[in-house]
C-alpha cells in the first residue's frame, strides 16, 4: 500500500471496521442508571440515600430505561444504515454475524438450563432439598390444559407465521412478509398477556426460597422466614424464574420482530439480504422450543404432581 493509499484510509479487505460511536457509554450509563434507581425505588422505606428524597421514587429508573431505549433505537439506526446504505455488510460480515447469532442463541440455551437444572434437583430428589415431595406439600399446580395450552398453541401458531413471513421475503413477496411479520407479532403480544394473567391469578407465589436446613436467625431474613415453610417455597422460585425469564424473552423476541416489521414495511428486507430478519427468526423458534420444555415439564408432568 502507498503512503497516499494510506493516507486516504482505503480498505483492501472484506472486513467492516466499525466507526467511533457513542451508543456503548450511552447504554451503559443508561443500565447504569437503571439499577440504581431500581435500588432507591425497591427502598421506599429506606431514608439514609444521602439525604435525597429519592426512596420509593421510580423516576431514576425511568430516566436509565429512556436513555437504554434511546440507545437500542439509535444503535439498531446506525447498523441498518450501515447494512442497507453504506452496503457495509459484505458476505464475510454477513458470516460473521451469524456465527455470532448462533453463539448468543447457544449461550441462552446454557442460561435455560440453569433454571431446569435447579428444577429438576428439586423435582426429582425432594428428599435432598429438604421439602419430602414435590410439589411440595400444600402447593396448588396450574392447571396445564388451560392458560398453558393456550399459551403453547399461540407460540406454535406465530412459528408457522415467522416461517410463512420468511418464505414470503424469500420470494421477494413484501406483502405476504408484513402480513406474516404482524401477525407473529400480534401472537407474541398475546401470549405475554395471557402469562401475565395468569401469573396475577397463579395459587402460589414466588415465596422466600430458604437457601439453608435451618431457619434464618438475624433480623435481616428472620420475618422473611416466618410461616414460609422455608425450602418449600423452592417450587414458586423455581416456577417463576423459569417461566418468567422465557417470558422476559418472548418480549424480547416480539420488540425484535416489530422492528423487522417496520423494516419490511419500508421495503429493507430483499431475497438476498435479510439476515436482520432471519436472526429474529431463529431467536423467536429459540424461543418456542424452550416453551415446548417448560410446558412439558413444569406444567404438564413434574408441575402437575408426577413427583409425588
Amino acid at each position: 500500500m502507498s503512503q497516499a493509499q494510506a493516507a486516504h484510509g482505503e480498505k483492501h479487505h472484506d472486513y467492516h471496521l466499525v466507526d467511533p460511536s457513542p451508543w456503548p457509554i450511552v447504554g451503559s450509563i443508561g443500565a447504569f442508571t437503571m439499577l440504581v434507581g431500581a435500588v432507591f425505588w425497591m427502598n421506599k422505606d429506606y431514608t439514609k440515600f444521602w439525604g435525597l428524597p429519592v426512596n420509593g421514587q421510580p423516576w431514576i429508573f425511568a430516566v436509565g430505561a429512556l436513555l437504554v431505549a434511546y440507545t437500542m433505537v439509535g444503535w439498531w439506526r446506525d447498523v441498518i444504515q450501515e447494512s442497507v446504505v453504506r452496503g457495509d455488510h459484505t458476505p464475510v460480515v454477513k458470516l460473521g454475524l451469524r456465527f455470532g447469532m448462533v453463539l448468543f442463541i447457544a449461550s441462552e440455551v446454557m442460561f435455560f438450563v440453569a433454571w431446569f437444572w435447579a428444577y429438576f434437583n428439586s423435582a426429582l430428589f425432594p428428599q435432598d432439598v429438604g421439602i419430602g415431595q414435590w410439589p411440595p406439600s400444600g402447593i396448588v399446580t396450574l392447571d396445564p390444559w388451560h392458560f398453558p395450552l393456550m399459551n403453547t398453541m399461540i407460540l406454535l401458531l406465530s412459528g408457522t407465521t415467522v416461517t410463512a413471513a420468511h418464505h414470503a421475503i424469500q420470494i421477494g413477496d413484501k406483502k405476504g412478509a408484513v402480513q406474516g411479520l404482524l401477525l407473529t407479532v400480534l401472537l407474541g403480544a398475546s401470549f405475554t398477556c395471557i402469562q401475565a394473567y395468569e401469573y396475577s391469578h397463579a395459587p402460589f407465589t414466588f415465596g422466600f426460597n430458604g437457601a439453608a436446613l435451618v431457619p434464618f436467625t438475624d433480623p435481616a431474613h428472620a420475618s422473611l422466614s416466618t410461616g414460609a415453610g422455608f425450602l418449600g417455597a423452592i417450587y414458586g422460585s423455581t416456577f417463576f424464574m423459569a417461566t418468567g425469564f422465557h417470558g422476559f424473552h418472548v418480549i424480547v423476541g416480539t420488540i425484535f420482530l416489530t422492528v423487522c416489521l417496520f423494516r419490511a414495511m419500508a421495503g429493507q428486507f430483499t431475497p438476498q439480504r435479510h439476515f436482520g430478519f432471519e436472526a429474529a427468526a431463529w431467536y423467536w423458534h429459540f424461543v418456542d422450543v424452550v416453551w415446548l420444555f417448560l410446558f412439558t415439564f413444569l406444567y404438564f408432568t413434574f408441575g402437575a404432581g408426577w413427583g409425588k
